[in-house]
């Protein structure tokens, strides 16, 4: 990495994007599941890059992606000809252009689908259908409310779909028997619950499609044995831009709660909490020259700082490793005491990513 010192992409802080590694991952979700997947792009596809990763997915058979947006599924149509489901909402002022463009709509209560059907006057509104079965979050509660939306003028039914709480398996078990009674209400072409985690839980479950986002990002579901089958495709990476020695006693940064007890050699990074690394505070390690090197102070806008006094010969110049190598993400987002999916999708467009491996097979 050190030998790209004259590329601007690699002036300060930048992120390695594996794209086989998230082929990889998405070719072990296809052994486990019999299944149609749905890769969910939301968040830029959890700090990786939607377009890019869609390209790649595209080219191992992925048809219908899922985002959170209306932003994002435009930013998806206006690059690939792809099929893109908007799991949230969106808003009477962008139905017109989702509705023209064919994007997917997730219509979720009565009230919303009225405001769908009224703006489905030239082209038919493609539409799922989605159930709260005890999440809480969308989705329509009574039968009685989704039959006369789906009897709306200019709604295509696509699909029927809810979310797990995944909170115990008795209540996972209810709302499973919630979203059947829909499906029976209603006879979708397809119908989808489980995620990342709810497809290896509840394989019974997998039902016509499974959204997988986590799982392409190298979020393994805990309590998984095979581990192996998804790792991690980012590597956060960012260079030393000064090493200098500080007494014992003095404090490092804005915070002065962790005195240094022995002088020590600071390296100052420069990457901060702007670029997508959690805010720590004298908690959490990086990795220079293989080593491991302790977050020394606050974690500050655009740069941090490490002690790496039992590190020899590290200078100005030098790469971190801030995720990546022997730092999980597991270990990663334990430090900020963040979900993993939290700490991924952080990342972002100040880092410039940097992608390695093929877009197609």
């Amino acid at each position: 990495m050190e030998s790209l010192a004259n590329d601007p992409r690699f002036s300060r802080c930048w992120t390695w994007i594996d794209l086989d590694t998230i082929a990889q991952n998405y070719e072990n979700a296809r052994a486990l599941c019999r299944s149609q997947l749905i890769p969910v792009l939301k968040a830029d596809a959890y700090g990786m890059g939607a377009v890019r990763v869609a390209r790649v997915l595209m080219a191992r058979g992925a048809k219908l992606f899922a985002v959170a947006t209306h932003a994002e599924a435009m930013e998806l149509k206006n690059a690939l000809p792809c099929d893109v489901l908007v799991m949230g909402l969106v808003g009477e002022a962008e139905l017109d252009e989702a509705i023209a463009r064919g994007v997917i709509l997730a219509v979720f209560s009565l009230e919303y689908a009225r405001a769908v059907s009224a703006h489905a006057k030239a082209r038919p509104a493609r539409v799922h259908f989605k159930v709260d079965t005890g999440l809480h979050r969308l989705g329509f509660s009574s039968l009685e409310e989704l039959r006369a939306a789906a009897a709306l003028p200019g709604l295509a039914m696509e699909g029927l779909f809810s979310h797990l709480a995944l909170r115990d398996r008795a209540g996972d078990e209810a709302q499973y028997a919630r979203l059947m009674e829909a499906k029976e209400l209603l006879h979708p072409p397809m119908t989808h619950l489980v995620d990342s985690i709810g497809m290896v839980r509840y394989p019974q479950w997998q039902l016509d499609a499974a959204r997988i986002g986590a799982w392409l990002y190298g979020v393994c579901p805990r309590r998984f044995e095979r581990r192996e089958l998804t790792r991690c495709p980012a590597v956060f990476c960012a260079r030393v831009a000064q090493v200098h020695w500080v007494r014992a006693g003095e404090c490092v940064g804005y915070d002065e709660e962790h005195p240094l007890r022995r002088d020590s050699a600071i390296a100052t990074l420069a990457v901060g909490y702007a670029d997508g690394y959690p805010r720590l505070n004298s908690v959490g390690e990086v990795e220079i020259h293989g080593r491991r090197a302790p977050v020394a102070g606050l974690v500050c806008m655009d740069q941090m700082m490490v002690d790496v006094t039992d590190i020899p010969g590290v200078r100005a110049g030098d790469v971190a490793t801030l995720l990546g190598g022997s730092i999980g993400v597991d270990e990663y987002a334990q430090w900020a005491d963040m979900n993993r999916n939290e700490a991924l999708s952080r990342l972002n467009g100040r880092a410039p990513r940097v992608y390695i491996g093929g877009e197609e097979k």
